[in-house]
Parts: structure tokens; sequence; C-alpha cells
């Protein structure tokens, strides 16, 4: 946490500031683009690692166009999703924070390319998908009891952002080595991020022994205060917690602003001074 601090008070200058606006506009371009042929996307602009070495340098940015749908009515809903959430990460996480989120993951979707050449000797066009995906994971995970309507039914996003985890994982587990490198690599900007971004010392062993000396203490003073008692009785010696519904009363004829119970109220026999001296020094 520390070092992003440093980090983010050293470079916090260079930060774009309201990023999801640029990139809902590439993504608007794709999408034009996509309209008029389907396959420029995949064979002149995609993520391919055989590609780029071979001189197409600009897949490493080009491949940010691939609209998040097909369809002009699901496109505009899902650029307008997307940008709303990134807008709000922005808001709440700062706009260097931010930054630094989506351009881990356009990073980490680039070394996955490249792992999956070298590794499994394949190249795979890829595009900005699980980009998108951590984008959502980070909102959910940021505002857990934020509300959706998925299909009229309202859904807690922290539901939404597990089952989304849940088929990541999924793919994960059952798929080949390609699947496993693009998406154990592509969603790093979610895992490194919030390690990174976490308050642990909350989970330290000392600030954890503070908190249970602390809950120990308030229920030993909740205890002490229990057995206290308000009121007592300077005949019989009976208090509230002996009969809740006992009345007392202090009597304004007795020494010391003694108190009685209603029974011995209008019976006692009234202290003076000089009793009331005797008895400290006899218990003394």
């Amino acid at each position: 946490m520390n070092f992003f601090r440093k980090l983010e008070r050293r470079f916090g200058r260079y930060a774009i500031p309201n990023l999801m606006y640029y990139i809902i506009i590439l993504y608007a371009i794709g999408f034009v683009m996509n309209m008029v042929n389907p396959w420029l996307y995949p064979y002149y602009f995609a993520l391919d690692a055989r590609a780029i070495l071979n001189g197409q340098i600009w897949r490493l940015v080009t491949f940010l166009i691939c609209p998040p749908a097909s369809g002009l009515f699901l496109a505009l809903i899902t650029m307008y999703l997307y940008y709303s959430l990134g807008s709000t990460l922005e808001r709440v996480w700062g706009t260097f924070r931010f930054n630094v989120f989506f351009f881990m993951g356009v990073l980490g979707h680039i070394l996955a390319a490249f792992l999956v050449y070298f590794v499994a000797g394949m190249s795979v066009p890829m595009s900005p998908y699980f980009l998108n995906e951590s984008l959502f994971l980070a909102f959910a995970a940021t505002f857990p009891e934020t509300q959706f309507w998925l299909l009229f039914f309202p859904i807690r996003a922290k539901w939404f952002g597990l089952f989304v985890g849940a088929q990541l994982l999924y793919s994960f587990l059952v798929g080949g080595i390609v699947v496993k490198i693009e998406i154990g690599v592509s969603l790093l900007n979610f895992i490194v991020f919030f390690l990174m971004t976490r308050n642990y010392h909350a989970v330290s062993p000392k600030e954890i022994a503070r908190r249970q000396n602390f809950r120990r203490e308030v229920k030993k003073a909740e205890v002490q205060k229990i057995a206290l008692t308000r009121h007592k009785c300077a005949v019989c010696g009976r208090t509230e917690k002996d009969d809740p519904n006992l009345e007392f009363r202090y009597c304004s004829k007795c020494a010391g602003g003694l108190e009685y119970c209603l029974d011995h109220l209008y019976t006692h026999r009234h202290v003076t001074e000089e009793e009331l001296k005797g008895k400290k020094e006899d218990n003394a």
C-alpha cells in the first residue's frame, strides 16, 4: 500500500482522466468496423503474437477496439454499462489507480498472447474480453451491495461477480494450456491490483491481538456494570436486583442521604450525623 502511494505521488500526473470515455470511443470504432467487414478485426487488429513479431506492432493497441457485444442495441447497452462501471471506479479509486488497473490488464493480455505463442507454440488472436471481465469483477469487489437488474430481476453485484468468477474458474480448470494462460495472465490486473491496494494492517497479528484485548475489556466492563446496583435500602439491604419492582426513595431527614425501599421509608428511625459517623468508624 505504501509502495503504491509513493508510485502515485511520483507518476500520478501522467494518468489519463476519464479513461473509459476514450475506451468506449475505441469500442464504437470497432463496432462500426465490424459492421462493415467482420473479418477486419481478427485479420488485422486482434492481439496476435506472431503477427506482432512480424512487424504488425499496431496490434498492441488496436486489439482494444473490439466491441464488447454484437448487435446495435446490445452493444450500446454493454458499452454504457462498462463506461458507468469504469467511471465509477475512477471516481472512487482516483484517476491514477484506475489507470494502473486498466493498463495492467492491457499488459496482462499482451503477456498472455506471447506466452501462448512461446509455450504452446500457437498464435491465438485475442480480444479484450478478459479485460472487460476484470473491470466488472473489480466493481463487484468494490461495491458488492450495488443492485443490477438482470432480465427484470434484481441481483446484487457481489452475487453476479461470484457467478462470473466461478465461470472463469471453471473454464480455467477444465480448459487446456492456452485457456489457462489466457485467463490466468489476463486477470492478473485484478489479482495483483487488489493485493497491492489492500490494507493488511487490519489482519496483522498485533492488530488482531489488540482487538481481542479490547473486546475482553469491554465485556469485563459490561459484567462489572451489570454487577453494580444503583439503589439499596439502608434497613433491609434489598436492591433492584432482588426485585425489579422495588421502589426506593431518599430520606431528607436522615444524614448522609440514605435510601430506603417503600416498605421502610416511613417506618425507619432517622439517622443522625453522630450515628452515621460512628457507623463509618466501626466499618473502618
